[in-house]
């Protein structure tokens, strides 16, 4: 089966590339970023991606100037108004309409990768993006290779390394977009003489391989929850959904690993990708992936990971959260703080517990961090093992939920965690929690209570 580039776009907009939201920050100069340094190095990576966009075509469109232009003077507002335009002509959302020509490109990417940076810091306390962009860049010896899936894992990180374009200190991409042909083109075009990049008959390859194994286990009945699979009126399969895209995204991410073995290579994750799960051992906010399957996660590595992040979260939220803290002590937590706003006794910092890109942020890394240890519980080298993964995934799951309460991913995954582990009335306090901050806009967790109320009712039995 041949995939197009046109239907693999149709099914990119699922991913979600950007938020594109709607922020009311005063960004609109530099002035708005208050460490010089960090102002500085915005500037540096704006006018090094105008420059890249303007080497790569000699068109002038009035609207890209307008952009770059804005950019420049760190007019967030007037970028913002800009970019709702472009995305409403762009493939890579949801929109009516054929996609403009122009937004396929280099010149295209720069574009993104400009307004995914500067949203960042719009959204986000400004203090913890620069703490999140340098810790994960001082994390990552030079000359490696970074993937980064989340916005700010991909936009952030790229925007304050030294040089992106001139892979310094370390080569920055994302492999949410590897599916997509045109992202290629730019990876190629701009570190295709250092890095072997996949080919179209590389993504080929990788879309027939999908295709093939798919067939196989929608065959047995064993699709991955959220797969999107089936046979059209045509006879054909159709694929579609974030779960497929990834899927590819990872062959890809896989042949650019396999090909260039002269290279470190380290991820901060946004969907799993499963594959590499053998292969991984937390590396400060992000992952480390090694060359070869590892067996057990050693003693020393667990006690570093959770001593990193013991510290990282205290300024945060305060000190308070041990390995022996309950479920029910991190609701209180939650409800107290961070939906009531009640700092009495509360050692961390208000800013942080009242920015939700924050929040979601650091979450989000914590968060995958358990997921790895989860996926260990299942996969043990023996007994012990076992106990020492789900002992840290445990804690990492209560250190993600804290740091976000009303954070999709760290309810249902921590959710799925105690189901697993047949503790279903501590699940059903999580959930519970979760959808008090409804008030808040966070609220989704109706029917999960609701299953979660009978799976509980049933454990008293």
């Amino acid at each position: 089966m041949k995939l197009s580039f046109k239907s693999v776009c149709l099914i990119l907009p699922a991913i979600g590339l950007l938020a594109a939201g709607c922020s009311k920050k005063k960004f609109t100069s530099w002035n708005y970023i208050q460490d010089p340094a960090v102002a500085a190095q915005l500037k540096s990576f704006v006018a090094e991606k105008e420059a890249q966009a303007d080497a790569a075509t000699n068109d002038s469109e009035p609207e890209f100037a307008a952009y770059f232009a804005a950019a420049k003077k760190g007019d967030w507002p007037a970028m913002q108004s800009i970019f709702k335009n472009f995305r409403n002509h762009a493939g890579q959302y949801q929109h009516s309409g054929a996609t403009d020509p122009a937004l396929r490109g280099t010149r295209w990417q720069d574009i993104v990768e400009i307004w995914g940076a500067l949203e960042a810091f719009a959204d986000c306390n400004q203090e913890y993006a620069a703490l999140y962009g340098s810790q994960i860049i001082q994390s990552i010896p030079p000359g490696s290779v970074y993937f980064g899936g989340t916005d700010p894992g991909r936009f952030v990180v790229t925007a304050m390394e030294k040089s992106q374009a001139g892979g310094d200190p370390f080569f920055g991409l994302t492999q949410n977009a590897l599916a997509d042909g045109t992202y290629l083109d730019y990876l190629r075009a701009m570190y295709g003489a250092k890095l072997y990049i996949p080919t179209p008959e590389d993504s080929q390859n990788c879309f027939n391989e999908y295709y093939q194994d798919v067939q196989t286990r929608m065959a047995e009945h064993k699709l991955d929850p959220g797969e999107k699979a089936a046979v059209g009126p045509d006879g054909k399969m159709q694929i579609s959904g974030q779960v497929s895209v990834m899927k590819i995204n990872g062959l890809l991410a896989k042949v650019i690993i396999d090909r260039n073995t002269n290279r470190d290579f380290y991820i901060e994750e946004s969907f799993p990708l499963d594959w590499m799960y053998p292969y991984l051992e937390p590396h400060g906010l992000i992952f480390k992936i090694n060359p070869e399957p590892l067996t057990e996660l050693s003693d020393d590595d667990v006690q570093t990971d959770h001593d990193y992040w013991t510290k990282t979260i205290a300024p945060m939220i305060g000190d308070w959260l041990t390995q022996d803290t309950s479920v029910q002590e991190v609701a209180a937590f939650a409800q107290k703080v961070c939906l009531h706003h009640d700092f009495h006794g509360f050692k961390g910092d208000r800013a942080f517990v009242q920015n939700s890109y924050s929040q979601k942020m650091f979450s989000k890394e914590r968060d995958s961090i358990a997921g790895l240890y989860a996926w260990r519980t299942d996969h043990p080298a023996d007994a012990s093992d076992k106990q020492s993964m789900d002992d840290a995934a445990d804690f990492a799951f209560r250190q993600a939920w804290a740091l976000c309460p009303y954070s999709p991913e760290a309810v249902y995954r921590y959710v799925g965690f105690l189901m697993k582990d047949g503790r279903y009335s501590d699940a059903l306090i999580v959930a519970e929690t979760a959808e008090k901050f409804r008030s808040a806009g966070a609220g989704q967790f109706s029917q999960l209570i609701s299953q979660l109320r009978r799976s509980s009712t049933s454990e008293k039995r």
